[in-house]
């Protein structure tokens, strides 16, 4: 469910997991040019955006697809068809990395968030009610959703992306 403290929630964590990442993250991604909570909320909920998805093959091998996404709360929602890859991938190592890109140069955009994941069967009665909203409708080719609970989330948006910055 999308509340007004949301916004409060995602620079949270996001301040969570720069405080923990190496130099090299915190300094890849400048305080100047990390997304405030309000901006990650824009830009989580902007129908505009898809995301990558990134898991891992049982083998270990990685594997990355494009995805249609829905935010509800911290969770981000990931419709699959049923029989997809990363759904195997997710139950043999239930974690992913999701990647929001775009734009170019002076107005590019990126949201990196990962975390645990768990499966949910697409039977109406066990998808929440807000993700159903957001959408719509629940298009007839989801099979099942992935539900990557992020435990790090980073931003960039360069200077003429469109967002505020500084968080």
């Amino acid at each position: 469910m999308t509340s007004p403290g949301l916004a409060d929630d995602l620079a949270a964590l996001q301040a969570a997991t720069f405080a923990s990442s190496p130099l090299a993250t915190a300094t890849s991604y400048p305080p100047s040019r990390r997304l405030t909570g309000a901006s990650l909320l824009a830009a989580l909920t902007s129908p505009r955006y898809y995301a990558t998805v990134s898991t891992t093959r049982a083998d270990g091998r990685p594997h990355a697809a494009p995805s249609a996404f829905v935010l509800s709360g911290l969770e981000v929602w990931l419709p699959t068809v049923a029989g997809a890859v990363r759904l195997r991938n997710v139950r043999a190592n239930p974690y992913a990395v999701a990647v929001v890109a775009d734009g170019v140069h002076a107005t590019h955009l990126a949201v990196i968030a990962e975390g645990p994941c768990r499966i949910v069967d697409a039977l109406p009665e066990a998808v929440e009610p807000d993700v159903v909203a957001k959408l719509e409708r629940v298009p007839d080719w989801v099979g099942a959703w992935i539900v990557l609970s992020p435990s790090r989330l980073l931003s960039y948006a360069a200077e003429d992306a469109g967002y505020e910055t500084g968080a």
